[in-house]
Order: C-alpha cells, then sequence, then structure tokens
C-alpha cells in the first residue's frame, strides 16, 4: 500500500488500529498520556480540528502548519513514546499499532464537515455510548468556553455556528439510532 505523502496547509484524517485490532489503550490514564504526549510532540506542527480516542483505535482530523518530514518525525516520536510506556506498563513488547499510520487527504469542506461528525460519533458507532458525554472526543472542546488547542472558531464557523454544530450531531446522531434499531 503506497503512503500518502503529507503537504503543508492540507488536511488529514489520521487513524490507526492496534495490531490485529487489539486494545491500544487499556484504560482512561493510557488515553490522557496519548493526548499530552500529542501536544508534547505535536504542539505547532499541526492544528487538530477533532479528535476521538476509541479502546482499540483513534482518529485525528489534522492540518499541516509545517512541511511533511517534520510533522512525519514528530509523529513518530510520538507513537514512539507512547508505544514504549504502554509496553512498559503492561509488561509486554513488540509493535502495538498497525504498521503506518493511516492518512487520507481531505478534498473539500463537505467532506471535512462529514468527517468530523463521524469522528464524534464514534463513541455511538463503536461503543453505544452518548457522543455528547464521551471524555476521550473533541466534542465537548466544541460546546464549552474552556480553553483548548483544538481550532474550536475554524470548526464553528465551518459549521456556520455553534447551534449548527449541535444541530447537525444531533441529526446524525438520530439517523445512527434509527439505523441501529431497524437492523
Amino acid at each position: 500500500m503506497k503512503i500518502e505523502i503529507l503537504e503543508r496547509e492540507s488536511y488529514y484524517h489520521i487513524y490507526n488500529r492496534g495490531i490485529n485490532s487489539t486494545l491500544i489503550f487499556f484504560n482512561e490514564e493510557n488515553k490522557s498520556f496519548f493526548l499530552r504526549q500529542l501536544n508534547k510532540y505535536l504542539t505547532n506542527k499541526i492544528s487538530i480540528f477533532a479528535y476521538c480516542l476509541m479502546d482499540n483505535h483513534f482518529h485525528l482530523i489534522i492540518r499541516l502548519n509545517k512541511e511533511e518530514k517534520e510533522v512525519t518525525q514528530a509523529f513518530s516520536n510520538f507513537f514512539n513514546s507512547y508505544v514504549k510506556a504502554v509496553n512498559k506498563e503492561n509488561d509486554r513488547t513488540g509493535s502495538l499499532f498497525e504498521k503506518h499510520f493511516k492518512r487520507i487527504k481531505l478534498q473539500d469542506e463537505n467532506y471535512l464537515k462529514q468527517l468530523i461528525l463521524y469522528v464524534h460519533l464514534n463513541p455511538k458507532h463503536h461503543l453505544d455510548a452518548n457522543f455528547k458525554e464521551y471524555k476521550f472526543s473533541s466534542y465537548q472542546a466544541f460546546i464549552s468556553n474552556k480553553e483548548t488547542r483544538i481550532k474550536r472558531e475554524e470548526v464553528l464557523d465551518l459549521f456556520g455556528g455553534i447551534e449548527n454544530f449541535i444541530f447537525c450531531h444531533n441529526q446524525k446522531n438520530e439517523i445512527l439510532t434509527e439505523k441501529h434499531t431497524f437492523e
């Protein structure tokens, strides 16, 4: 599989899962540590538009602020630091993630909006959890006034304001709920 080259100022869906779909987060502290390490290694190199951490996979929606080589190296350092800490904590060795992290370049604003909805609704889809209350998603950062590194204003502008941001999430959630009910 050819790996997409990351380009400065472009938007990407970055994701990966555990090798053989196994856990990559064994507890909530792992998820908190993952977010701290993401900040440590990638602050100022990327802008984050949404994220969600599930037990066996993660999603990030980002824009590159630096050149590809610098960002790719920072991602490598970030993932390595996370894996080393989790392996040590869980007395395990070897790979935690499937090969290279996956990346899909986003081509337009509509796809970006749909992907933000998809990422935020991941807890509903995978855990049948309330996406509004899920702790390890960026959704709450958008509806609160707390300081955040998430590109809140850019995303809310993309949706036409906070009211429409919430409306779109609720509407997509209802569609998922109806679909799940009929299956």
